[in-house]
């Protein structure tokens, strides 16, 4: 039976796998300088991107999490997939044959089959799809769910572009299709396809029309079922998948596999809240459109957004969300208000049409303009919250404008960010028609008149003067129960910029290094993670070993050899951490310069041969000139250490 994959077509996977391709399918990501790119990690919520690409050496590396690596590494820490797996999904997506090597070695074997539980699984949604695809077009069965579709303004191109099925009624069709395709019944069982009753297992959607969910990467992991026939038993309207290895609908947005790119160049999402309000805003002129499948928009949903949108402090989106304009519509704004509309850096909106129709229902009534226009009307989503809140009341009344402030003080009190509860707060005063120094007085005094042994509401108080902000410093660099080698934060002395930047050379450009750079010691350094990186550099035999063309260029040469010394050092690098040192002194932005190079080589020298003259001047001046043999020794090697400090010194210029 075929076994390990040949490591010559491990190699060849990852040169033809484009990794700034690959993560651009989960990351919206944009140009940092240096050939690198740069976005939001995918790993751990931040605010400002740290996770950077870069293409020409094929590597990845966040500076605030420390994940790292090759286009392998990170597709298999993004689906879940084993190194088999991610080899697998990346030899498919580039054209390549993979050989397997037989139990001892002798011979080789044809690519085979993915076996992986995960692959195997959206192989058999990806089956199921292209047969529900194949029943709309063609089967008489079908054709209520064909006239359902087009009734709401969707031809069979439509269809098609979407993906959109047919499940018949019999419970097994699609169950023989697929086990006759080799998918077993325990496998369609655990992908959510399929059920077990009395009679055995049955398709889970009969008799219904489908729209396939897909993953960022377009890999079908589950499906939305619409109830079109009278006579269906199964009263619920939708039935979606149920959670499987593959499909977790709280990440999970319908549409985010044709709207990334868009939402990308736009920086903006439009969030509607179903599966024809998706096709309607795409074929109407809002291809940033996604959905959430049978789940209210959570936190995941707004860190898969935020990715796309790189919404950060910098390059701040903005997220639209289109409700219905009655009370479900607005307990919906309510809750995207409370639970994610913090998780942005940039704006929120709602978009509410007056008649209450959702876009695929507008789309109907008034045309394509109109969905482009309902989007373009948007409004900030804390003012549609209040605006709604304070309606409740009448404000004609005195108590009742102080009803309406506390109602609306309820919303703000969830905000964190305190500059925008006061701007908030501001705008609450003047739908309320009060004073703002009042409505501050009125939310701060939450206790009433006669009970005034409760606490104050602080949250409401002008802001006071912080006290001063005492950080911690990293105990990674303290605990000795933590020797992972990590780069520091941030080079603060000449010398550390120095080392940083020298092992930024020894890794992405070492041809560009004097022969004199493999002559330093780990003394030299006064950084451990950069005295690491030259003790490897030594072990695979100094910048000397480099390949020619590793000189940091971007030509197909100095490409190709570049990620080959990469590739050997990240190899050779078995220290705790030192890879992902090495991976992250490969992404960081470097612009080739050979006499920088040298005076960066030389002000290092020079830093090391300034420590040997200290120490010989030291023993001079303990010494009697008269009495002492070695004197006259050590007061030659002085004035050749000098002389060799200045020459380095000068060198050092061209490093300034």
């Amino acid at each position: 039976m075929p076994g390990r994959i040949r490591d010559a077509d491990v190699a060849d996977v990852r040169e033809r796998a484009r990794i700034d391709e690959v993560v651009g399918q989960y990351v919206a990501l944009r140009r940092a300088g240096g050939g690198s790119l740069k976005g939001l990690c995918p790993f751990h919520d931040e605010r400002t991107p740290s996770f950077q690409v870069t293409p020409a050496r094929g590597l990845f590396y966040c500076f605030g999490c420390g994940k790292g690596g090759d286009v392998i590494a990170f597709l298999q820490e993004i689906e879940g997939l084993s190194f088999v797996d991610a080899i697998e999904r990346l030899a498919a997506r580039t054209n390549t044959t993979l050989q397997y090597e037989t139990a001892n070695g002798a011979g080789a074997g044809p690519r085979r089959a993915p076996v992986g539980q995960r692959q195997r699984i959206l192989a058999a949604n990806a089956a199921a799809q292209h047969y529900f695809a194949e029943q709309l077009g063609a089967a008489p069965e079908a054709a209520t769910a064909r006239t359902f579709l087009a009734q709401r303004g969707f031809d069979a191109a439509a269809a098609v572009r979407f993906g959109v099925g047919y499940a018949p009624r019999n419970a097994s069709a699609v169950l023989d299709v697929l086990r006759a395709a080799g998918h077993d019944g325990d496998l369609l069982v655990t992908a959510g396809l399929a059920a077990s009753g009395e009679r055995g297992l049955y398709c889970r959607f009969r008799g219904r029309l489908l729209w396939p969910i897909r993953e960022l990467s377009g890999d079908v992991v589950g499906f939305g079922a619409r109830r079109i026939h009278d006579d269906d038993r199964i009263e619920a309207k939708y039935l979606n998948t149920p959670e499987t290895p593959v499909y977790k609908k709280s990440q999970l947005l319908y549409g985010a596999d044709l709207a990334r790119r868009e939402i990308g160049l736009r920086s903006q999402a439009v969030v509607v809240e179903g599966y024809t309000d998706v096709m309607a805003a795409h074929l109407a002129g809002v291809p940033t459109a996604v959905a959430t499948c049978g789940t209210a928009f959570g936190e995941e949903h707004a860190a898969v957004l935020r990715r796309l949108l790189m919404d950060d402090d910098r390059m701040r989106g903005e997220v639209v969300f289109t409700f219905d304009g009655d009370a479900a519509g607005r307990k919906a704004a309510e809750r995207a208000f409370h639970s994610t509309d913090e998780r942005f850096t940039g704006q929120t909106y709602v978009a509410v049409e007056p008649g209450g129709r959702d876009p695929c229902e507008l789309r109907l009534a008034a045309g394509d303009a109109a969905v482009r226009e309902l989007v373009a009307r948007r409004v900030p989503l804390y003012r549609f919250v209040l605006a709604a809140t304070v309606a409740d009341y009448d404000l004609d009344r005195a108590d009742g404008r102080v009803d309406a402030v506390r109602a609306g003080g309820a919303y703000l009190g969830s905000v964190r960010d305190r500059s925008k509860r006061d701007g908030y707060l501001r705008e609450l005063a003047q739908l309320t028609g009060t004073d703002p120094e009042e409505v501050r007085r009125i939310l701060t005094d939450r206790g009433s008149t006669s009970d005034r042994r409760r606490e104050p509401d602080r949250r409401f108080e002008p802001e006071r003067r912080p006290e001063s902000d005492r950080r911690l410093e990293s105990q990674s660099a303290t605990d000795p129960e933590r020797p992972m080698l990590r780069l520091p934060p941030e080079p603060r002395t000449p010398r550390q910029r120095v080392e940083a930047e020298l092992a930024q050379y020894a890794v992405q450009a070492p041809r560009l290094l004097p022969a004199e750079f493999d002559t330093l010691d780990t003394q030299s350094w006064s950084d451990p993670a950069f005295a690491a990186v030259a003790g490897l550099v030594a072990g695979v035999g100094g910048v000397t070993a480099a390949p020619d063309g590793a000189d940091g260029g971007s030509g197909p040469t100095a490409t190709g050899a570049g990620r080959a010394w990469v590739q050997t050092l990240r190899t050779a690098a078995t220290e705790p951490g030192l890879d992902a040192v090495v991976t992250a002194l490969a992404v960081t932005a470097l612009v080739p310069d050979v006499r920088r190079s040298d005076g960066l080589t030389a002000r290092l020298a020079g830093i090391a041969v300034g420590s040997r003259v200290a120490v010989v001047k030291s023993q001079l001046q303990r010494m009697r000139p008269d009495t002492e043999p070695r004197y006259n020794k050590l007061f030659a090697e002085l004035i050749g250490l000098e002389a060799q400090r200045r020459a380095l010194r000068e060198r050092g210029l061209d490093a300034q």
